[in-house]
This record gives structure tokens, sequence and C-alpha cells, in this order.
């Protein structure tokens, strides 16, 4: 049994990506959560899985749920409130973790306070999903040969966000100011003015706005960086502050949303500049190919280290993004230039 994979928040709009991914490459299912009705509604579709239900405020139900897994994926936001319990569930069992957040206060939690206790045991990865993780792989495998890097720019544009419930959930509960990376530390970010960016098609020009989340976190844990910003289309940011934004709805046969994304990564060293671009469909859907070739590495040894750690440090970046199925994502190649 140790070759299943348990999914706290099996149930929730990103858990179900992933779990239907596993379901598809072979895995082995528990799938988990705190509500035991929304659990069993998911048995129809995959009989052989393993229904534990668990309760964050209750390590014993986490250990229970979690005892005959490989790898615990938490898709259960906010990771401010769940993070800490699953991984101290995970280091008593002595498996690995890897979890979704958005939250820089979570990842930075997660860092300080298990990292210690995690080394030469088990590997714990926050934040390896579409935010945090993705511009992690993409900065990593843009500045793979450089000792030294000036500054990493990260642009996110969307045609539209239609946030889930544990998006809106997870933003009410995010208080702590946001994080930049400056001067080679991280300070509280600083009012900006929108700029704009041109992502071309099929996203187009936008205005673009200064919104770090948890990238900035993970790729300064590992690149010996400068600077770092991240910058997020201002029609995506209206959209996910008005109340009256819908939830995703399907629309392929995978279940994703229209939802188009581009994810630019500029990097700078001197006058030398490259750049690398991400394009897919469904911000919550990419996640899931994303999650699930992390635990196809770490089950076949392809990891750099133990401990806490982020994607782009334990893998090989370029490798990784190469893995990746077209029809999920498509991996421009690099180009770089000399600036004037």
């Amino acid at each position: 049994m140790k070759n299943s994979i348990a999914i706290y928040g099996a149930y929730g709009h990103t858990g179900k990506f992933i779990v239907a991914e596993l379901f598809r490459q072979g895995y082995n299912l528990i799938l988990s959560g705190r509500d035991e009705k929304k659990l069993q509604l998911l048995k129809p579709e995959y009989p052989k899985a393993i229904i534990k239900a668990a309760d964050i405020d209750d390590p014993k139900t986490l250990d229970a749920a979690f005892s005959d897994a490989a790898i615990i994926i938490n898709c259960a936001g906010p990771f401010l409130d769940t993070a800490e319990p699953i991984i101290q569930s995970a280091l008593r069992l002595g498996i690995h973790y890897i979890d979704l957040s958005a939250e820089q206060k979570a990842v930075l939690d997660v860092f300080e306070q298990f990292s210690e206790q995690a080394k030469d045991k088990i590997l714990i990865i926050p934040a390896a999903a579409f935010y945090g993780g993705l511009g992690d792989l993409l900065s990593t495998s843009l500045t793979q040969d450089w000792k030294e890097i000036d500054e990493i720019n990260i642009y996110i544009g969307l045609d539209s966000w239609h946030p889930t419930k544990g998006t809106r959930l997870t933003g009410d509960r995010n208080h702590y100011k946001r994080l930049t990376f400056k001067d080679k530390r991280l300070q509280e970010l600083e009012s900006n003015p929108p700029i704009q960016w041109d992502f071309k098609n099929p996203i187009g020009i936008k205005d673009v706005v200064t919104l770090p989340l948890s990238e900035i976190i993970t790729i300064s844990r590992h690149l010996n960086v400068t600077n770092i910003n991240t910058y997020l289309s201002q029609n995506s940011l209206d959209d996910l502050r008005n109340a009256d934004t819908p939830e995703p709805s399907p629309t392929d046969e995978k279940n994703r949303s229209s939802q188009q994304f581009c994810v630019e990564v500029v990097a700078t060293k001197g006058k030398t500049q490259r750049t690398i671009t991400a394009f897919g469909q469904d911000i919550y859907a990419v996640t899931a190919p994303l999650v699930v070739e992390t635990i196809n590495r770490i089950l076949s040894g392809k990891t750099n280290k133990t401990g806490v750690t982020t994607i782009g440090e334990v893998f090989n970046a370029t490798d990784f993004l190469q893995s990746l199925n077209e029809d999920d994502i498509v991996i421009s190649a690099v180009t770089e230039s000399e600036l004037t």
C-alpha cells in the first residue's frame, strides 16, 4: 500500500483535478478531508479508492488516514491553518508532503518551523502549484547556468479569473502584509502604479500590478538573486475582488474552464536578458500535472535533497518542464538578448 497517494481535500476544486490525474496514471488513492459525505460522493468514480475522513484538529485521525501512504498532497486551504498539523502527521509517519499554497506566510512558516525537523528524513514541498511552483520552475530553468542574477520579473496574465470558494476563503483568512524580494532580502511591498505588459495572444496587452505570491518565497530560498518581482494582470484581480464573479465552470473533457493564462519570466544578469513563457488553460487544472510530476519524480528518486524545499530546487527544472504534456501547458524556448 505504500505506493498509495493520500489527497487531503480530495473533493475540493483543485483536489478533484489532482485525483483524476493520479487515477489516470494508475496510482492507488487515499481520499481524505474533513467531510465524510463529500468524500463518499467520489466513490462511484473511484470505486477502488480508500476513503479516510480526518480532521486537522485531531492528530489521531490524520495519522490513521495517512498511515498507508507514500506521499500526502494537501489540497485544503487555507494553508495557514492546514499545513502545520498535516506536516506534523507526515513527520510522525515518515512520509513526504506536498501542498499548493499561494500564501507567502504559510510557506515562510513551513520553512522556518520544519527545516531542521525534516532534514535527512522526508521531503516537504510547499507551493507546488500554478502560484509558487510554476514561477519557481521557470525561473530556475531560465537561470540554471547563472551563479548570480540581478533581477527576476514574473508577469502573470489571465484573460479572466473565476475564483473558487477555496480561493475566496484563503483571501479572507490571509491578512498578512505581502512581501517582495529587494536587495537580497524580503521586504514589505510598497504600492506601485500599474504598468502595461504585452502577453501576446490570446491574453494581449494588459495593465499589470505588483502582486507577490508564494513564488517570492520559493525562488528566494535557493536562487542567488538580488530582486524578484511578480506582476498580475489587473483584470484578473478585478474579477477576484468582485463578489459577483462566479466560480469556474467546466468546458472540456478534462473539466477545465475556458480561462487562458500566460506566465512570462524575464531574468537579467548585467546586460544579458533571458525570457521564458508558459501558456495554458485553467490555473487550477494545470496544478494537477505539476503535482503529479512532482510525485513521479519523488518516487523514482529524481530528487536533489531532503527536508523543506521547492520544486525548482529539488528537481532538474528544465527536464521537469520538458516532461509536461503540451495539452496541459506549453513552455517556450528560452530567448536571450543584450540590453542597450
